[in-house]
């Protein structure tokens, strides 16, 4: 099975390699689209800022390769949030596979929301095998609001998309490479798909 992660400079890339290569899968970074295309499974990962990251996605095409993608495709944290239709960070257009809005946490609690925090209502093959409402390791700012693409949902200021599934897309708010078992489990599922 080839696993490629997408490689645009906004990616903690890193660690996502090490926690697929403790699954036994040696993944290839990339930005290049016929490699991306010709991935059995794309990892989009992010650490960063929108507007910059959507920036660089749109110089090297590759904001029309993510969208046109037919295998699985998992957006992780930034990534999550790039996948939606825009986000606040900025005032960033985004690559909207998913309809939704991407808002800035009030800051009645401590922003970003740095820590650990559990996924509930879950609703997907992701969360295949998971203990009930199990913590995962969060670091943002952004969030993506509920909407019909809702697949789990976390609590921090308010309710938000913990995760999000649309057709092959998939997306994870949280840090999976971070996540101890859970987080394995959550990258092992998808690897299934």
């Amino acid at each position: 099975m080839s696993v490629v992660i997408v490689n645009y400079n906004a990616g903690n890339v890193q660690s996502v390699t090490y926690a697929l290569q403790r699954l036994g899968v040696e993944p290839m970074l990339s930005a290049d689209p016929d490699i991306i295309r010709s991935a059995d499974k794309v990892i989009f990962p992010g650490v960063g800022e929108a507007s910059t990251a959507m920036n660089f996605l749109r110089k090297q095409g590759l904001d029309q390769v993510i969208k046109s993608l037919k295998q699985p495709v998992f957006g992780v944290c930034l990534g999550l949030q790039l996948m939606c239709k825009h986000s606040e960070e900025n005032d960033a257009d985004c690559l909207g596979i998913f309809d939704v809005q991407v808002r800035k946490f009030e800051p009645k609690l401590k922003v970003p929301q740095m820590g650990w925090n559990n996924l509930e209502n879950m609703n997907s093959p992701l969360f295949a095998d998971l203990p009930e409402e199990p913590y995962v390791y969060y670091v943002h700012s952004y969030y993506a609001e509920l909407s019909e693409y809702t697949v789990a949902e976390t609590e921090y200021v308010n309710r938000f998309s913990a995760a999000l599934q649309k057709d092959n897309f998939y997306a994870l708010q949280a840090h999976p490479e971070k996540s101890g078992k859970v987080g394995e489990q959550i990258l092992h599922n998808f690897l299934k798909l």
